[in-house]
C-alpha cells in the first residue's frame, strides 16, 4: 500500500487499527489511493485547498494526517447538486444563469466529511478538520480541475466523486501526505 508505513507508524502512535476502506492521499501527486484490505481499488485524480497546506484554524490551506470519513452527505443528489451547511439546495450549478469560469466555488455532487485522528494536529482546538469543515466534494469548475482552488477541502470530479462516495464507508481512514 502506497505510503504504507507513515500509515501504519501513525495507527501504532494513536492505539488504532487499520480499516477495511483506506484512503491515501497523496497532495503532492493530486492522486487518491483507495484500498480495500491491501488491494488497491481506485486511483483518482483530485485538486485541493489553493492556500498552502496547514491544519490551523483560518487558514484555508488542506489539513494533513488520519482523519477519518465521519459522514457520508448526498447519496441520492444528482450530479452538480448544490450543498449549503451540507444540505442540498434542488439547484445543481450548471443550471444557474452565473454557470462559468467566473462562478463562485460551491460544495457539489456529494459531501464525505472528514473528522481529525490526531490530536495537536488536526484534532483540537483551533486545528480541528472537522470544525474546519473539511470535506471530500465535487467541483462546479471542471474546466479548471485540477488546479487548486478550494478553502482546504479536496475536490473530485463528478463521476470520480460518486464512485468514491460508492465504493467507501463511514469511519475509513483517509490518510493525508504531502
Amino acid at each position: 500500500m502506497k505510503d504504507d508505513n507513515d500509515y501504519m507508524k501513525c495507527l501504532k502512535r494513536h492505539g488504532l487499527k487499520r480499516t477495511h476502506h483506506v484512503l491515501i492521499v497523496a497532495l503532492g501527486e493530486k492522486k487518491l489511493y483507495v484500498y480495500q484490505s491491501d488491494e488497491l481499488i481506485l486511483t483518482l485524480p483530485f485538486s485541493y485547498g489553493k492556500y498552502p497546506v496547514s491544519c490551523q484554524q483560518d487558514s484555508r490551506g488542506t489539513p494533513t494526517g488520519l482523519h477519518e470519513i465521519s459522514h457520508k452527505i448526498g447519496h441520492d443528489s444528482p450530479a452538480g447538486m448544490i450543498f449549503k451547511g451540507r444540505v442540498a439546495t434542488d439547484e445543481c450549478w450548471h443550471q444557474r444563469a452565473d454557470a462559468g469560469p467566473e462562478q463562485q466555488n460551491f460544495v457539489t455532487t456529494r459531501i464525505l466529511r472528514l473528522r481529525g485522528l490526531e490530536p495537536g494536529m488536526n484534532s483540537g482546538t483551533g486545528i480541528d478538520s472537522f470544525d474546519r469543515y473539511i470535506y471530500i466534494h465535487g467541483t462546479n469548475h471542471p474546466g479548471k480541475f485540477p488546479e487548486n482552488v478550494s478553502w482546504g477541502c479536496l475536490l473530485l470530479l463528478d463521476d470520480a466523486l460518486i464512485q468514491l462516495f460508492d465504493t467507501s464507508r463511514t469511519g475509513s481512514h483517509v490518510f493525508i501526505v504531502s
